[in-house]
């Protein structure tokens, strides 16, 4: 599988290197295409490389627009306090001047080069000679991952521009973005044609792990529903997906991040994270979100739990997912951590006390996540800023979809099923049962997927689409200058270890506008470019 990966990402890289190669040479480009696709390993090889898309290989492609959603959030702070921060403030802090941002423009760029990909491999995968059932298969897997990478637009930017095959790039000049209801139209169907095709979870070889299943695409047709706010259509289709008893809760809460249980029965979709040192092959996430120190460092330090998602655990009495979720400064045991005295060694007993540390000089709120966090005995021999590791990342996973599952029962009046969904989660991690129903159980709905996601790029997501008591949605009474959050973290209640290092202030979100900032704004090269035909979203200049 790795070498499918390598090659298909050698082929792809040789067509479009860069737009202006591909401008000036696209009859080359399309002599190639048309000698390229021979036969059923060509046209395998194509679709792995659309799978290669997912993340690019590389933290600042994909990776850190997930560490960042998490940022612009009550969960995280950006976290690192030792060195420039320009790639993350103009969002995470809500300054209304992100559209040259890096992270966006990286993240589009790439999505959309994913859509490329996959609308070639649509083009030409029903003329390759090959058997028709695998045929259909790999068709299926690269609408999957087209409506994917489509989704992951929508929820950043909204109704962005739709292209739904291969053309040249002067057949899109002049095109404008599509309305939020046409995108997910799109998405939906895309998601919806795939799934008939795609093997079961039960069906799939350990060679295929990560490829697209069945229930993969009606997890994520059910999740791009709920976003829609079409809830009766996610109750059938989250429904079904139940139904196949294909997925469950892990046993436990920290098996979803522990290196030996990758692909489990509760991830749906899952990047495959193949570990080599020599082609610095491997997951980035725990590099980029791990503690940073100096010396031998374990991470970057970007993206940091607050003291405010301490606090909600706590106040839940939610002690099995806080230990699970949340590494502090002077912890005497890590969760999952079986060497821990050896880890303080390595670490030189910084606190004098055998004590995990954490600087406070680099670290707003010493605080790591742990979901990101790899064991010391599971570490590779080079495991630091530079390296690479070969713990899995779950896009995906049963818990959300029970989650919103829940919600979707909950909007449609049907709050026994909602609430069975929602205790199955919480029974897992020894909570009680809730017993609400209407507008008291959609809000422990909303609590439950705060604690149980926490760290997994989903909250910004959430807060941006539920519609809270007033009429607002969340994010909008979260942050501003009148926010609970801003609030909480600049009164009596803020967390003493994070007022005293502003270096990243604590006034996150003071300037969030609420005619702005329910999405990012569109990369400011794509409007210039354009010649303002792809409109930038309200509030941004």
């Amino acid at each position: 599988m790795k070498k499918i990966y390598i090659f298909a990402l050698a082929v792809i890289g040789m067509l479009f290197s860069s737009c202006n190669d591909f401008l000036e040479e696209n009859v080359r480009g399309q002599e190639n295409l048309d000698t390229y696709f021979q036969g059923p390993e060509d046209a395998e090889s194509f679709i792995m490389g659309c799978y290669g898309s997912i993340t690019e290989y590389t933290w600042w492609k994909i990776e850190r627009m997930w560490i960042l959603a998490d940022m612009c959030t009550d969960d995280y702070w950006m976290g690192n306090t030792g060195q420039p921060q320009e790639e993350y403030i103009s969002l995470a802090h809500y300054q209304g001047v992100g559209q040259s941002n890096g992270s966006i423009c990286d993240f589009w760029q790439y999505r959309y080069k994913g859509i490329l990909r996959c609308n070639i491999a649509l083009d030409r995968l029903p003329d390759v000679p090959m058997d028709e059932n695998l045929k259909a298969r790999f068709i299926a897997e690269a609408k999957f991952l087209r409506a994917y990478f489509y989704f992951d637009l929508v929820k950043n930017f909204g109704g962005v521009p739709l292209v739904t095959g291969f053309v040249m790039p002067h057949e899109v000049e002049g095109i404008t973005r599509s309305s939020l209801e046409e995108c997910y139209a799109f998405i939906e169907k895309d998601f919806s044609e795939a799934a008939p095709y795609l093997p079961d979870r039960a069906s799939l070889s350990a060679g295929d792990a990560g490829r697209a299943t069945r229930g993969a695409a009606l997890a994520f047709l059910g999740k791009a529903q709920v976003y829609n706010g079409e809830f009766a259509a996610a109750y059938k289709t989250l429904g079904e997906l139940i139904s196949t008893n294909q997925y469950d809760l892990m046993p436990e809460f920290g098996q979803n991040w522990n290196i030996d249980y990758p692909n489990n029965i509760e991830s749906i979709f899952e990047v495959q994270n193949i570990y080599d040192e020599t082609y610095k092959l491997g997951g980035n996430i725990p590099m980029v979100s791990g503690n940073r120190m100096s010396g031998d460092m374990d991470g970057w330090g970007w993206g940091v739990p607050t003291a405010n998602l301490e606090a909600a655990f706590i106040e839940a009495g939610d002690t099995e997912r806080l230990r699970w979720t949340i590494v502090k400064n002077g912890a005497k045991s890590i969760a999952g951590e079986n060497n821990f005295a050896g880890l303080v060694s390595k670490q030189g007993n910084r606190n004098g006390d055998n004590s995990y540390y954490i600087n406070p000089a680099h670290n707003k709120s010493q605080r790591i996540s742990r979901k990101h966090y790899v064991p010391f005995d599971k570490r590779p021999a080079k495991f630091g800023q530079e390296s690479m590791s070969p713990l899995n990342y779950t896009i995906l996973r049963y818990a959300d979809i029970l989650l919103l599952y829940a919600e979707a029962c909950n909007e449609t009046g049907q709050d026994t099923q909602a609430r069975q969904a929602l205790n199955r989660v919480r029974a897992r991690v020894g909570l009680g049962e809730v017993t609400a129903s209407g507008n008291d159980l959609r809000k422990a709905i909303r609590l439950e997927r705060r604690l149980e996601l926490a760290t997994e790029a989903q909250r910004l997501y959430d807060i941006r689409r539920w519609t809270d008591d007033n009429g607002k949605k969340v994010v909008c009474n979260l942050m501003g200058p009148d926010g609970s959050f801003v609030r909480w973290n600049t009164g009596a209640s803020a967390d003493p270890i994070e007022m005293a290092n502003q270096n990243e202030a604590s006034d996150k979100g003071i300037t969030f506008i609420e005619g702005r900032d329910l999405v990012f704004p569109i990369p400011l090269y794509e409007v210039t470019m354009s010649e303002g035909r792809i409109a930038q979203n309200p509030g941004w200049q």
